[in-house]
């Protein structure tokens, strides 16, 4: 598994290209399409169980 930190400020093409209008905002990618989407903060366990959904 792999993971990304992407700054929309820096990379306002990337946050278009996925329709990110909130931060923070998780996006899960499995066989290269969107499997899944989490927006606003989480605690640490959220997100792991967000990852290996």
């Amino acid at each position: 598994m792999d993971f990304y930190y992407v700054n929309v400020d820096e990379a306002p093409e990337l946050a278009a290209k996925f329709g990110i209008m909130s931060i923070p905002t998780l996006v899960l990618i499995k066989d290269g399409e969107e499997a899944d989407r989490s927006i606003g903060a989480l605690p640490e366990e959220q997100v792991k169980a967000f990852a290996q959904s």
